[in-house]
């Protein structure tokens, strides 16, 4: 009975699974490893962050949408493409090799960070729905300490926030997190009288290259309207506990900071013997890894040759994975004989971009149509609910964005979830 190991369950993992369920028997076994028991729809990850969307509704459980399937909670730590092993960690710190017929690693990437004083140890991602909630739940605590504090000074440097990276992630968290924190401003009337201060901070001399130099420029207007500082051709030089500086030597007053400048393929490719340029598995234009004839990737961590690009990978994003997941499903069923077809090369090209501005307002370009505000908006939320798997998963989603229509901003902090205080003995409070 052939094996299918996936290494990884992000968009490109599962997308490969489904396709290889849909287009093989069950004589073929498919074995999926991923670190946790859900697939991040990351493109929503910034609505989730702001509290627009319930965290749970952007995570896709495996093992409700992959029917024949197995799913196993683990960490790959290594592998021996000679051998056809892979060694995976589980929950419990024991290891343990998996064999293989043929292997599919979707590793995905990791935030990437450069030598900056002070960014790792002061400085949090989003990437992850961790991240994201941590991400909001410090706005929240920042304007909570704010709101106490008598010193005005001290009081600006709560209310600092910075961003770095003019990509995705960088303008649409910032976007999202300064509508909300914008909404939720009246119940903090220190903070008021005092402002709040966003900078996106990107050492490019433009925002999402991406895009057409025009819904760029639109962007940057809507942006700067809002009170969002956007300084280009800047970098951070340090980050402490109260203060960022930057490369034009000015020091910014701030307690939150939000690194969303790249990513690199997850490091995990290294020690999987296989060939790796740049941080990302070298693939020939069928996902195939080069000089291994049955290991294949896709994904961020997957350089597969971009055909809008001779000469370049593909780029790293969700639209790309999904199709390279399908099609590698497709590929792998031809080989083990469940499917008459042939080993096709990647052919995508992307049809358009989406940028969500939050505030029903968003930039897009569609089939080569550039579109703006409430219409690119209504477009961004069509497009998401078309691609997320499952219809309870797009009710949810109908019904998040509907009450946040509706009603306004809940501003309680959560961040002791999932950290709850240890149980002890109950004892009187103490005298004062």
């Amino acid at each position: 009975m052939p094996r299918v190991l996936i290494a990884g369950g992000g968009f490109g993992g599962y997308y490969t699974a489904q396709s290889l369920e849909r287009h093989t028997s069950a004589e073929v076994e498919i074995l999926l490893v991923n670190d946790s028991n859900f697939m991040l729809y990351s493109p929503l990850l910034p609505g989730a962050a702001a509290g627009t969307l319930e965290p749970r509704h952007v995570a896709i459980p495996l093992r409700e949408r992959l029917r024949r399937t197995q799913v196993e909670l683990g960490w790959v730590r290594a592998a021996d493409p000679a051998a056809r092993t892979v060694t995976v960690e589980r929950a419990s710190g024991e290891r343990e090799p998996f064999t293989y017929d043929h292997l599919v690693v979707a590793l995905g990437s990791i935030t990437r960070t450069v030598p900056v004083p002070g960014l790792t140890e002061h400085a949090v991602g989003l990437k992850t729905l961790a991240e994201g909630i941590a991400l909001r739940n410090q706005v929240v605590r920042r304007l909570e300490v704010a709101e106490e504090l008598a010193d005005e000074g001290e009081r600006r440097e709560h209310l600092g926030f910075v961003f770095v990276g003019g990509g995705y992630a960088g303008l649409e968290g910032a976007a999202e997190l300064q509508s909300f924190a914008d909404d939720v401003l009246k119940y903090y009337p220190r903070c008021a009288a005092t402002g709040m201060r966003w900078l996106v901070v990107d050492a490019a001399d433009r925002i999402m290259p991406q895009i057409s130099p025009r819904l760029a420029h639109f962007t940057e207007d809507v942006l700067r309207q809002r009170g969002i500082e956007l300084l280009l051709n800047t970098q951070l030089t340090e980050v402490t506990a109260r203060s960022v500086t930057l490369s034009t030597g000015e020091v910014v007053p701030c307690r939150t900071v939000c690194w969303t400048a790249g990513v690199t393929g997850s490091p995990v490719a290294g020690h999987l013997g296989l060939p790796v340029d740049r941080g990302r598995i070298e693939c020939d234009a069928t996902m195939r890894v080069k000089g291994v004839d049955n290991v294949w990737a896709v994904g961020d961590v997957a350089a597969i040759p971009d055909p809008a690009r001779p000469g370049q990978p593909c780029p790293a994003t969700a639209q790309h994975a999904i199709r390279q997941g399908k099609l590698l499903g497709r590929n792998l069923a031809a080989v083990l004989g469940s499917d008459p077809g042939e080993v096709k090369p990647f052919a995508y090209k992307t049809l358009g971009m989406f940028a969500d501005l939050g505030r029903h307002n968003a930039v897009a370009e569609a089939m080569g149509i550039p579109l703006r505000g409430f219409p690119a908006w209504a477009l961004c939320r069509f497009y998401h609910l078309a691609w997320v798997p499952g219809l309870p998963r797009k009710l949810r989603l109908i019904a998040d964005w509907t009450v946040d229509f509706w009603f306004r901003r809940d501003i309680a902090e959560l961040g002791q979830l999932g950290h709850p205080p240890r149980l002890q003995e109950h004892t009187p409070p103490p005298e004062r």
